[in-house]
């Protein structure tokens, strides 16, 4: 797939779409390097800015992770595990403040649920890390 800069859709969403597609198809691995802003700005023929751009929305999509140093990579899947919503509890989807977000050391774009108890109790867990379940009815 190329960019198309005479396209009505900006190169950086197009970049971001590109590399999107090969992580969603294995072709990226999780734990694989992207390749330098340098590397895709030559082989797209777009400039850095653009580049920074695409990876900054992978980023806030949850799919990739940069550290300084260390380049852009794919994120691993992290391992989820069940939490059993008590009957008459709730949960609110959010994106985290900062603060939370170092408290529960969350990369960018991962959202936090608050899952309220039946007494008000506020539990406060990564979205990427949970799966909500149902008890069984009795």
């Amino acid at each position: 797939m190329a960019i198309d800069p005479r396209s009505h859709t900006p190169v950086y969403v197009q970049l971001a779409d590109l590399l999107r597609q090969q992580i969603e198809s294995g072709e990226l691995a999780p734990g694989s390097t992207l390749a330098s802003e340098a590397r895709l700005s030559q082989e797209y023929g777009i400039g850095r800015d653009a580049v920074r751009m695409a990876i900054a929305l992978l980023r806030s999509e949850g799919l990739v992770d940069t550290r300084r140093g260390h380049g852009t990579r794919v994120r691993e899947a992290p391992r989820r595990r069940q939490v059993e919503l008590d009957p008459g509890g709730s949960v609110v989807a959010r994106m985290p403040t900062g603060n939370e977000r170092r408290t529960l050391q969350l990369d960018e774009g991962v959202p936090v649920l608050e899952v309220h108890g039946p007494t008000g109790a506020v539990e406060l867990l990564a979205g990427d890390e949970v799966e909500l379940i149902r008890p069984p009815d009795a």
